[in-house]
C-alpha cells in the first residue's frame, strides 16, 4: 500500500449507504462492490492499482485492528486488480514476463510473482492463479502491468482482458473456522497454503484462495460479475461478527505484513531496486529460459540491502531517516507501531550491504526525535511461516515486548 498517496475523503450521504449504490462514491475510479459495508465508518480511500482501497475506518483504532488480525478475524476489501491472460500462448507470455517458472504452477494452485524491466528494476508483484491450462489470473498490486502485457504480446496468440473480478480478504486465527461454517464443501481443514478452489455459499459458486497479506491464517475471495456480491459479502460479515470479525482498513495489514517481511510494491521495491537487493532473489530462476530482465539479473549484485528495523518508543519516519554519526546510510520504506512487540517496526533499504542485522542506527522518528534503532532479519518472528500454514495455532493473548537495545 502506498502510504504516500493522496487520501481521498468522501462525505457520507444516506443514499450512498444503500446496497448497490456505492458507485456514487466515484465517477472516475471503480469501487469495490462491497464498499457500502464501509460507508457507516467514515472511510478514507486512496488510489491503488487504478482502484480505490480503504485507508481508514472509524470503527476501530489501528491497534484494535492489529489485534483482531492476530487473535480473531478481519474482513478487508482490497484494491488488488486481477487481469486475465488466456489463449494458446498464455503460458509463453507469462514465462516471458515473470522470473519464476510458470509451468510449475498447476491448475488449482497460486504462485507469488513479480515482473521486472529489462534492466532488472521491479514493476509490481501479485498473486498468480492458474484457472485453466491456458487461462491465468494475476491479482496485481499497485502499478501497471496491463500495458506491459500488451507491449510484450506481439506475435503471440493470447488475450489480455479485465474479468471484472474484485478481491476481499478474511484473515485471522478463526478464518478457517468461519470458512467451514459458510461453505458446503469440506475443505477448510484440508486445503493447502496457496491452493485455490471453487466453493458454494448459499448456492453461489465462489472462487477462493488460501492466501493473504498478513501472514496470519486466512483466505481471499474473488467476486466475479456472475456472483451476488451482496449476498456473499453480507453473509460473511454477519456470520463473522458472531466470531469477533470487524471490517478493517490498511492498519490491520501494515503492522503484521511489516513484521512478516511482506514487501509493498512501489514502497519497499520499485524500478530502482532489483529482486536481490530487496531480499526476493529466491523468487528468481536464473536457470529458466529467457525472461525480461534476465541478462541484468544474472549480472546483478546478489547481496540483500533490505532488512527490518525495530525502534524503542518511537515510529521511524519514512524516507532518508537512517544515519550513523550523521552520515546517511539508508532509508525507511515502510513503518508503523507494533502492538505485539511494543516498539516501532519498519522495513529499510540500506545504501550498501555493509550493514545488516544487529547494526545500531540513529533513526529520525515521526515525532521529530532521533532514537536508536536496530536492524533485524525478516520476518521478525515465525521464520518458518508456521502461523500462515496453520502449523502454529498459538494465539497471542498479550504483547511480547522487544527487549533489544537494553544497554544503549
Amino acid at each position: 500500500m502506498h502510504d504516500s498517496l493522496k487520501k481521498v475523503r468522501f462525505s457520507i450521504k444516506p443514499s450512498m449507504i444503500e446496497k448497490g449504490r456505492s458507485l456514487e462514491l466515484a465517477r472516475t475510479l471503480p469501487v469495490h462492490p462491497l464498499t457500502y459495508q464501509e460507508l457507516p465508518f467514515d472511510p478514507e480511500y486512496s488510489q491503488y492499482a487504478g482502484r480505490l482501497t480503504t485507508e481508514k475506518l472509524s470503527n476501530a483504532t489501528p491497534d484494535e485492528m492489529y489485534w483482531k488480525t492476530r487473535q480473531e478475524l478481519i474482513l478487508r476489501h482490497t484494491g488488488e486488480y486481477p487481469y486475465e491472460v488466456s489463449g494458446p500462448d498464455a503460458l509463453k507470455l507469462l514465462q516471458k514476463i515473470f522470473p519464476r517458472d510458470i509451468s510449475k504452477v498447476n491448475v488449482g494452485r497460486c504462485s507469488y510473482q513479480f515482473a521486472c524491466y529489462h534492466d532488472g528494476g521491479m514493476i509490481t508483484d501479485g498473486l498468480l492463479l492458474r484457472i485453466e491450462e491456458n487461462k491465468f489470473w494475476f491479482a496485481q498490486a499497485d502499478g501497471d502491468l496491463f500495458s506491459w502485457y500488451k507491449a510484450n504480446a506481439h506475435g503471440l496468440n493470447v488475450k489480455i482482458t479485465d474479468p471484472d473480478v474484485w478481491v476481499s480478504q478474511v484473515q485471522g486465527p478463526k478464518s478457517m473456522e468461519l470458512l467451514d461454517h459458510l461453505i458446503d464443501e469440506d475443505i477448510a481443514k484440508t486445503w493447502k497454503y496457496f491452493d485455490w478452489t471453487t466453493v458454494t455459499i448459499k448456492g453461489e459458486k465462489l472462487i477462493i484462495s488460501r492466501t493473504g497479506f498478513t501472514n496470519e491464517l486466512g483466505w481471499e475471495l474473488y467476486l466475479r460479475p456472475e456472483n451476488n456480491a451482496e449476498l456473499i459479502g453480507d453473509l460473511i460479515l454477519e456470520e463473522g461478527k458472531k466470531m469477533g470479525m470487524i471490517l478493517t482498513a490498511t492498519p490491520s495489514f501494515r503492522g503484521r505484513r511489516i513484521e512478516a517481511g511482506l514487501l509493498s510494491a512501489g514502497q519497499d521495491f520499485d524500478k530502482n531496486t532489483n529482486p536481490f537487493s530487496v531480499g526476493l532473489g529466491k523468487f528468481v530462476d536464473l536457470e529458466k529460459e529467457n525472461f525480461i530482465g534476465k541478462e541484468a539479473l544474472v549480472a546483478a549484485d546478489k547481496n540483500c540491502k533490505t532488512w527490518g528495523i525495530r525502534i524503542k518508543d518511537g515510529i521511524a519516519l519514512k524516507g532518508n531517516s537512517l544515519n550513523i554519526k550523521d552520515k546517511l546510510v539508508g532509508k525507511v520504506t515502510s513503518s508503523t507501531w507494533s502492538p505485539y512487540q511494543v516498539c516501532g517496526v519498519g522495513i529499510v533499504h540500506m545504501k550498501n550491504n555493509d550493514l545488516g542485522p544487529g547494526a545500531i542506527l540513529d533513526v529520525k522518528c515521526t515525532d521529530g526525535n532521533i532514537r536508536k534503532g536496530e536492524l533485524c532479519k525478516l520476518p521478525m518472528y515465525d521464520a518458518k511461516g508456521e502461523i500462515v500454514r496453520g502449523v502454529n495455532t498459538d494465539i497471542p493473548s498479550q504483547p511480547k515486548p522487544w527487549e533489544g537495545l537494553s544497554n544503549n
